[in-house]
């Protein structure tokens, strides 16, 4: 549901977070359900106004109920370095309230009721988004750490499947928790949506990597020149395995040998990624040096 419009952002709010909002209301604690999306709020303009920072334009930010997800240009999807950082400003903002609270309560300016679930609030919202899962920021960076090794769709395939595993492990141990009177409805919820959200991530992976070929394109004939990055294939080796660790801001040349490790020739990335959209992903890369 949108909200508003701040700083050329569109704001929406999840129906899952409207979901909490209202347990809130029904629990007769709809003072806590504010505090949470205070938090929630500050916590998403604290990634918006860090990739202002770092020249990255965001779009749309969605309100969830364990922080947000900030919808930038493709600028910030294909540069791992970048997307680290604005991932972290999210949780950094939390510390930050948090500390901000035990300030106020030590100057006197304290609510006995609203105050300790605002430091609640606080660490629990950075401490979950600090996991290694996608799509929360600790999975974010994760990914980033990860992209410069193994690929940004590798990366995005790990850091997603560890979001499905913690969320359904948390969505398990709330339902135990809640039968055992340990923890209310709020902490499935989440969990829940924590699984939902790392299988659209997952599924986003190839279109993501497909964003990253274009954009490098884009730079090199805006910038001229790339880092280049080397690789060695056998003739034999299918392309759809072949893209598989190439990496963020790094033009990639496969060196062909054939199966007896001769060289057969160089294919650049632009023409592996050429066919493997035109031929399919089980065309073999010795099939674009025929005749050479």
């Amino acid at each position: 549901m949108r909200i508003g419009r701040l700083f050329g952002i569109e704001l929406y709010v999840n129906p899952f977070f409207l979901a909490l909002l209202a347990l809130f209301f029904v629990a007769g604690v709809l003072g806590r359900g504010l505090v949470a999306f205070g938090v929630v709020f500050i916590h998403e303009m604290a990634h918006a106004l860090t990739a202002r920072q770092l020249g990255v334009s965001l779009d749309e930010v969605e309100l969830l109920p364990f922080g947000g997800v900030a919808r930038a240009s493709s600028e910030l999807a294909v540069n791992p370095v970048r997307e680290a950082y604005i991932a972290a400003a999210g949780p950094a903002s939390n510390f930050a309230m948090f500390a901000l609270g035990v300030a106020m309560k030590n100057y006197g300016f304290w609510h006995p009721g609203l105050g300790p679930f605002f430091l609640q609030c606080n660490l629990m919202v950075a401490l979950v988004n600090l996991l290694p899962a996608l799509p929360l920021d600790g999975g974010r960076i994760y990914r980033a750490f990860l992209a410069g090794k193994i690929g940004i769709r590798e990366a995005t395939y790990r850091a997603a499947g560890m979001g499905q595993l913690i969320g359904l492990a948390i969505t398990i141990a709330g339902i135990t928790g809640m039968w055992l009177g340990y923890c209310g409805l709020d902490i499935p919820v989440t969990a829940l949506f924590i699984l939902y959200a790392s299988t659209r991530e997952r599924r986003a992976a190839p279109f993501l990597f497909m964003q990253l070929i274009r954009h490098k394109q884009e730079e090199l004939s805006r910038e001229g020149f790339l880092p280049a990055a080397h690789l060695v294939a056998v003739e034999s080796m299918p392309l759809g395995q072949l893209i598989r660790p190439f990496v963020p801001r790094s033009f990639h040349l496969i060196t062909v040998l054939d199966n007896h490790y001769r060289y057969r020739g160089m294919v650049t990335e632009t023409a592996v990624i050429g066919a493997l959209l035109e031929k399919g992903a089980d065309t073999p890369v010795g099939a674009l040096v025929e005749g050479k």
